[in-house]
Parts: C-alpha cells; sequence; structure tokens
C-alpha cells in the first residue's frame, strides 16, 4: 500500500527557493490578468496555471516547474519548466531562480538574453521587475491576491 503524502506539509529540498510563489497572483503591467502556482504531492514541482491577456492576446496555459531528474542520475542543479499553452499548442522551456528578494526566470537556458528579472516586496506578497529581450520588453507587477 502507497503512503499517501500530505502536499501542503511536504517540499523537497531543491524546491524551497519557490515556496514562496505559492499562492494567486493579479498581475499587471505589459500583462494582465492572474497566475496561480501550487505545490504538487512530494513537493518535487510547483504547477504554474495562467490566464493573462499580452498585445491583445490571451494566453492561458500551465506550466510544470521541478527539477530535471532522469533514472540512476542526480537531480539537476537549475530549476527547470515546461509551459503548455491551451490555446496555441506551444510548449515553452524556462529557468527558474530565486535568490533573496530576487526573482529571475530565463526563457530557454541560464543565462539567455530573454529574461525576467524582478525583486519581492519584504512581506513577499507582491514582486515587481520587467520581461527583457534584445529587440524589446515590458514591465510586470504583481500582487498575492490568496
Amino acid at each position: 500500500m502507497m503512503k499517501d503524502v500530505d502536499s501542503a506539509k511536504t517540499v523537497s529540498s531543491g524546491m524551497n527557493s519557490l515556496e514562496t510563489l505559492v499562492g494567486t497572483w493579479a498581475i499587471s503591467g505589459g500583462v494582465a490578468g492572474e497566475i496561480r502556482f501550487e505545490r504538487m504531492t512530494g513537493g518535487y514541482f510547483l504547477i504554474q496555471h495562467v490566464d493573462i491577456a499580452s498585445g491583445g492576446r490571451r494566453i492561458t496555459g500551465m506550466e510544470v516547474i521541478g527539477r530535471l531528474h532522469f533514472p540512476g542520475g542526480q537531480s539537476s542543479a537549475e530549476i527547470h519548466s515546461r509551459f503548455y499553452s491551451f490555446l496555441d499548442g506551444l510548449t515553452l522551456d524556462y529557468v527558474y531562480e530565486v535568490e533573496g528578494d530576487r526573482l529571475q526566470i530565463w526563457f530557454g537556458p541560464k543565462g539567455s538574453e530573454n529574461y525576467f528579472l524582478g525583486h519581492f516586496s519584504k512581506d513577499r506578497n507582491s514582486f515587481e521587475g520587467a520581461w527583457k529581450w534584445p529587440s524589446g520588453g515590458y514591465d510586470v507587477k504583481a500582487r498575492r491576491v490568496h
């Protein structure tokens, strides 16, 4: 018989840095809408649910966030994700990093020129930053609503 793990109490040591993202966030700036992060059983993954609008285009989907770990190997040092876009079928890869009050997300590999850089407020209930890439970008503000 398998033991049930309470996902609200178990967070793998490799995902602790992203714990502050868990909850629902109202997003504004260059995009508008809502994102919601939830822990998955076992604590190895977060799921992000996305429902936003950007440039007159609606974006809905989900993202699975965690360390890469193949059978017989060690978990990756970086936290990777894959976003699944429900309206156009795109799959997009990212790398996440939280250090102190800084949240950085790279589109593609870590070090990419397409990235988000933001900072959490002292109470961790909001963050501000911007997506940037060589030909543009936009500002983002997020406020925890749940």
